[in-house]
């Protein structure tokens, strides 16, 4: 098998601001969501980009423009309770937006029916917010529709409904939606936009506040960087289809983004389980069937990358490539795109069994929350991998494992946690548990996942964020603070990275090839 092309399987999602040649296309995209409302003028978009730019995010899956919101900056304590849509937009234009005002006002949210489902509304709500601490501003405002509540005007009053909704008795695709994000409802506003019949015109004021606004003033001041992170630990049992493997996977990918987390780890080697498929005994050809999988794998974890909005380091896997089997850790971000590190240390059991060859380039990835790293079980037990990889930037090291006794685990965790130590860096493990009766070389599993600090006041007392239950099948969440690492690297106790005496010894890389990944 070839050297997979891994850019056919990306389904690259970017949110982004809106620019001039948006324009178009984002009015097309709005007579396809709203096809029974007075759409967008040309004029209204460029007026929009004219006055506040910064406001104005789409969201582009594989070129073409999926979503787009808008918004402008007002003092909302100068409008009156009962305003419309043409109060606060000055007829859609505007004009009337206040570069000095404390409140973001959301005007419009559009999805394309089609990519409804992949979180892409998410994903425009969360540039708002995070516009939103980036200029200190107090609050969120939005005008929500209410498109089902004309199924249900002859029963029930606008205020009635809302809060049958909000008690999840009724679902709103919109105000469920907004509820979902944090938004509170703040009253029921009549006559809001003339045009919208489904929610017979009335409209909910709802609010979300920046709990980092600070009064005294406009310049905004990083308290925190909080990352969440969901350590899978995965239970190995004998499955019949492909198709249950990827139920199994998707339920915890479901659970990480239940959790509102940002990275969810799986372990390594877990796809092994997919030798229960077949009556292979001898471990070398049983290895090869399962790279047979490797495009069904990634196909499967990039759709739920996306889908679920959750970056995802999908353990490792067992990779063909020119005729040899490698194995390859895969982040798939939540963007649609796909990196991999190859396990640079091959251990003698893999050596002896699967004929597994090793890597040689060790990689540091961007992410939408900053550099990280992937060390393969064994790998991270080699601490020039890690010193590499935090001297290129790296603030988290994800280290998914396969042991199959205490003591290999305990190698994993010990190391792990000496990593976090010396070089002043959070490190996640996570493991396979369970066993696979009918498969040779993978009889028993011995796990315990967890989350790991450095050492010092600023983090958890003995430098655990969480850890799992040995050998339970479950996930371990928790957050790391990528202000309080960078304020720690500064001042800490001891600080590690910066007494190094380099004066006195270095590390130099031979044959070893070194790369910083850039999430273009």
């Amino acid at each position: 098998m070839s050297k997979l092309d891994l850019s056919q399987f990306e389904k690259k999602v970017i949110v982004r601001n809106i620019r001039h040649e948006d324009i178009k296309p984002i009015m097309n995209l709005q007579s396809i969501c709203f096809p029974d409302m007075e759409p967008w003028e040309e004029a209204h978009l460029k007026s929009h980009l004219e006055h506040f730019p910064e406001g104005q995010f789409c969201v582009e899956a594989d070129g073409e423009i999926v979503g787009s919101c808008s918004s402008l900056l007002v003092n909302f304590d100068e409008y009156d309770d009962q305003h419309t849509w043409d109060d606060i937009t000055d007829e859609g234009y505007i004009t009337n937006h206040d570069p000095e005002g404390y409140n973001l006002y959301g005007i419009e949210v559009m999805v394309h029916p089609e990519y409804r489902g992949l979180k892409i509304g998410r994903r425009l709500y969360e540039a708002r917010k995070e516009l939103a601490q980036q200029m200190n501003l107090k609050s969120i405002i939005i005008g929500g529709r209410i498109p089902n509540y004309h199924q249900y005007e002859d029963q029930m009053s606008p205020r009635t409904y809302v809060k049958e909704v909000m008690n999840k008795n009724i679902y709103d695709p919109v105000l469920t939606f907004q509820i979902m994000n944090g938004f509170t409802v703040m009253r029921v506003n009549p006559n809001y936009l003339p045009d919208d019949q489904a929610s017979s015109k009335y409209a909910t004021l709802m609010e979300w506040n920046n709990v980092d606004y600070r009064p005294t003033t406009k310049r905004y001041f990083k308290t925190s960087y909080p990352v969440r992170i969901t350590a899978v630990q995965y239970m190995m049992k004998n499955i019949n289809t492909f198709d249950e493997f990827a139920r199994q996977v998707e339920y915890y990918v479901d659970v990480a983004s239940d959790f509102g987390s940002d990275f969810a780890l799986f372990p390594e080697i877990f796809t092994t389980q997919l030798m229960s498929l077949f009556n292979e005994k001898i471990p070398s050809k049983a290895v090869r069937k399962v790279t047979e999988y490797t495009e069904d794998y990634i196909e499967l974890f990039t759709h739920l990358a996306v889908k679920y909005n959750v970056n995802i380091i999908g353990g490792s896997h067992f990779v063909e490539e020119q005729d040899q089997i490698y194995n390859i850790a895969y982040l798939f971000r939540r963007d649609g795109t796909i990196e991999k590190q190859y396990k640079i240390h091959v251990t003698p059991n893999e050596k002896k069994w699967w004929g597994i060859q090793a890597g040689d380039t060790v990689k540091v990835f961007d992410t939408d929350c900053g550099k990280i790293a992937i060390q393969v079980c064994y790998d991270v037990q080699f601490p020039e991998l890690s010193r590499y990889a935090v001297d290129q930037g790296a603030n988290i090291i994800f280290c998914p494992f396969c042991t199959d006794d205490r003591q290999g685990y305990l190698r994993v965790r010990y190391c792990a946690q000496a990593r976090a130590v010396e070089n002043q860096v959070y490190t996640v493990i996570a493991g396979t548990v369970g066993n696979l009766t009918q498969v040779e070389n993978m009889d028993v599993q011995y796990a315990q996942s967890g989350i790991f600090t450095p050492s010092d006041f600023e983090f958890a007392r003995d430098g655990i964020v969480g850890e799992s239950q040995p050998n339970t099948e479950t996930v371990v969440v928790g957050d790391v603070d990528l202000e309080v690492l960078r304020r720690q690297r500064k001042s800490g106790t001891v600080r590690q990275l910066r007494d190094r005496r380099k004066d006195l010894f270095e590390t130099n890389y031979k044959n070893l090839t070194t790369e910083v990944v850039e999430n273009e």
